[in-house]
């Protein structure tokens, strides 16, 4: 039956596509599509919460319309449609980019919006790792020094509060930290301190710098992720080594402080509401999350959709990698913790899907499968749930591009630590993956992709 139904809905929205906005790659009289800038919306905000009023900073205000194709997919899927039925309560928000090739390999988008609302605040948590990755590797080619590359051992020290030495690292063969180790940590297992240490090294006014340059103006990545780091903390920068096997000076960045606070997307931005016991004592609060990291999730899903086709991009618009950069990075955004040999995991606690959202719901153990690959970055805090991910599948010649957010916190309110994660959110984003990976199965394409490129597993036969 459900079959029946995805034929039916791909013989009414795939030709023509409704509702779609369709990117092309650039050619040598074409505008490239990352630089166009959204138009403005003035449609109405139909979310009670956040009580967010948008600031001048943020230029990117709009709703995007939704896909003929998303809704119909969802209204066939009994399990996505409440969800969707209940948008106040879980505040969903997804981006599906089919992905069709020309006769020379290039890619060809056609993405698919539904509910996508920037003024609509999600908690971005980790999906920050993925700039701050790909901006670290740039940050040290830039440099242009000799002997400075990603395996250089980075010594950060300390010179005031919120900030923390980080000399040694147990994790590496050679115990000592590196961008590249840092990287990998992020990546795999979405590595905090890590973070943390790459943060402190490009700094948040390099990083709006780059994400203005990549047409992201409105984006914010100005804090840590160390506890309890808050508040003016974030403002004072560690001094950083970068030494050779002598423990000799390559390059030394030194300790740093922001000379202007960067101005938040939004004026006020609070999500939640206050709950008393019946002795009327505080139990759960609201958060302000007014300065908070933001990327929406057309923002994260571009980034990625970019650097999986860096090099199809305009020269002069792709991301600073040398060398196996790329390799590097789409290796261990795919990779699972276990087929990692440094660093090490325990593959109990850190099993296959663990950061596998789509498809496998974080609940897998062991992915036998060598056929499918996800590569991806996720966020989860708070209570929001997100994943935006490259899909393939080797066996069927299938690629798609996917982003989606949920909200899970039923009380509506921090503090307490309780959010719907395992019953709601990640069953909603298996499912919704699951639904559009049965449909790009069937979705009949003009020419099959060559993706040698991404297949970085297999073992080659």
């Amino acid at each position: 039956m459900k079959r029946f139904l995805l034929l039916f809905i791909m013989g009414l929205f795939c030709t023509p596509l409704l509702y779609a906005q369709q990117h092309v790659k650039p050619g040598k009289n074409k505008k490239p599509v990352h630089a166009a800038k959204p138009k403005s919306n003035t449609h109405k905000q139909t979310h009670k919460t956040p009580q967010n009023k948008p600031g001048p900073a943020q230029a990117a205000q709009h709703l995007k319309p939704n896909s003929g194709l998303l809704d119909s997919i969802i209204r066939a899927h009994p399990e996505l449609k409440k969800v969707i039925d209940a948008k106040a309560l879980y505040r969903p928000q997804i981006i599906y980019t089919q992905i069709n090739r020309d006769e020379n390999n290039a890619p060809q988008f056609t993405d698919h919006y539904y509910l996508v609302d920037s003024t609509n605040y999600f908690y971005c948590a980790s999906l920050v790792k993925l700039p701050c990755s790909v901006f670290a590797l740039e940050k040290i080619n830039g440099l242009g020094i000799k002997n400075l590359t990603r395996t250089t051992t980075m010594l950060t020290d300390s010179a005031g509060p919120c900030q923390h030495r980080f000399w040694t690292d147990t994790s590496a063969r050679n115990w000592n930290p590196s961008v590249e180790h840092h990287i990998k940590k992020m990546l795999l297992v979405s590595d905090n301190n890590s973070y943390s240490r790459i943060f402190e090294f490009l700094k948040p006014p390099y990083l709006l710098k780059r994400m203005t340059e990549l047409g992201h103006p409105t984006a914010r990545i100005v804090h840590r992720f160390d506890v309890p780091c808050i508040g003016l903390g974030n403002h004072y920068f560690n001094p950083i080594r970068f030494v050779d096997d002598n423990n000799h000076i390559i390059y030394y960045q030194a300790a740093d402080s922001m000379k202007e606070e960067i101005k938040p997307v939004f004026e006020h931005l609070a999500i939640g509401s206050p709950i008393y016991n019946k002795k009327k004592k505080l139990i759960s609060a609201g958060k302000d999350f007014t300065k908070s990291n933001y990327l929406s999730l057309p923002m994260i899903h571009n980034f990625l959709r970019d650097l999986v086709f860096n090099d199809y991009r305009p020269v002069n618009q792709r991301f600073l990698l040398q060398g196996n950069d790329w390799q590097f990075l789409m290796r261990h955004l795919g990779m699972y913790p276990r087929e990692s040999e440094w660093p090490r995991y325990d593959s109990l606690a850190y099993y296959d899907s663990y950061k596998k959202y789509f498809i496998y719901g974080c609940v897998t153990p062991l992915i036998s499968t060598d056929t499918l690959r996800i590569f991806n970055i996720v966020g989860r805090a708070y209570g929001f749930s997100i994943d935006c991910a490259y899909i393939v599948d080797f066996r069927s010649n299938t690629e798609f591009l996917l982003s989606a957010v949920i909200y899970t916190n039923k009380r509506n309110s921090f503090g307490a630590g309780i959010y719907e994660y395992d019953q709601v959110g990640l069953p909603y984003l298996r499912e919704l993956s699951l639904a559009l990976y049965d449909l790009e199965k069937m979705r009949l394409r003009k020419r099959e992709p060559d993706l040698k490129n991404v297949d970085l597993f297999r073992k080659q036969q």
